[in-house]
This record gives structure tokens, C-alpha cells and sequence, in this order.
């Protein structure tokens, strides 16, 4: 089997059995994105305990890669600190704007090197994000809500 072929499969597994969908209490911060360009979009919630990502949990629709990379930052971050949730997101967008230069470090990003790929292509690249961008955006108003910054 192709490398391809097995990151193909990779997101549409998580697609058609995605991790942490539904949206779920208790959460500190909910944000909705937009991606103006095909219309996906997603509700996220963070719940922050202690510094670290104690739940992200979303809703959302669109093509199988935003919603598949969804639920990869699920796996990925959820019981990370916050400042180690945002190594795997510095991570994982430095390859998305790589333009397919930069194949991922799967022990920060895990199945998200399988979204590689799709960095090749920038009208894609916006949908891989839409969901890291969306829990960026939530931790960003959970801390600053906690520390009153």
C-alpha cells in the first residue's frame, strides 16, 4: 500500500468514526469558524483544568478533511498542557504551510502527518486548519478568562 493511499484512509477513518464529536459540558470557551471559501464550519468548546486541555469537544460539518483533522487535534491535545497543545499546533500548521516540503513529526501531530498531503494544496490547507485555528481561538479566551488578561 501506497503512503498515499494509507493517509487517505487515515482521514477518512476519522471522518466516518471522528473522536470527541458532540458538544459537551462543562467548557470554558466556545468559538464558531467559518471557512468563507467552501462554506465548512465548526462549534468548538475547550474545557482548561489546571493548565492542561481537559476536553475539546465540537460540532460541525464540511468535507471529510476539516472534520477528519477535527477530530485528529482531539486525540493529539486533549491531556496536554496548554503550552504543549500548542507545540503540536505550531507543529502541525508549520506543515500544512509547507506546501508539502514538510512531512510532520507524528510525536507532536500523531495521524495529523497524514494530512501532508493536503498541504500541496493551498485551497485545502484552510480546511485542515479550521479546527486547530477554532481551538487556538477557544484556549486563547479560556486563558485570558482565567488569568483576566
Amino acid at each position: 500500500m501506497r503512503m498515499d493511499q494509507m493517509y487517505q484512509e487515515v482521514i477518512l477513518d476519522h471522518y466516518k468514526n471522528p473522536h470527541g464529536r458532540g458538544l459537551r459540558e462543562p467548557f470554558d470557551a466556545e468559538v464558531h469558524h467559518v471557512n468563507p471559501t467552501c462554506g465548512d464550519e465548526i462549534t468548538l468548546r475547550v474545557s482548561v483544568v489546571d493548565g492542561a486541555v481537559a476536553d475539546i469537544s465540537y460540532a460541525g460539518q464540511g468535507c471529510s478533511i476539516s472534520q477528519a483533522s477535527t477530530s485528529v487535534l482531539f486525540d493529539q491535545v486533549v491531556g496536554l498542557t496548554v503550552d504543549d497543545a500548542m507545540v503540536a499546533l505550531g507543529s502541525f500548521n508549520e506543515m500544512m504551510g509547507s506546501r508539502g516540503k514538510n512531512e510532520g513529526d507524528e510525536d507532536l501531530i500523531g495521524d495529523g502527518v497524514a494530512f501532508a498531503g493536503v498541504s500541496k494544496y493551498p485551497a485545502r490547507v484552510k480546511c485542515a486548519l479550521l479546527g486547530w485555528m477554532a481551538f487556538k481561538d477557544a484556549v486563547s479566551q479560556s486563558v485570558a478568562e482565567k488569568t483576566g488578561a
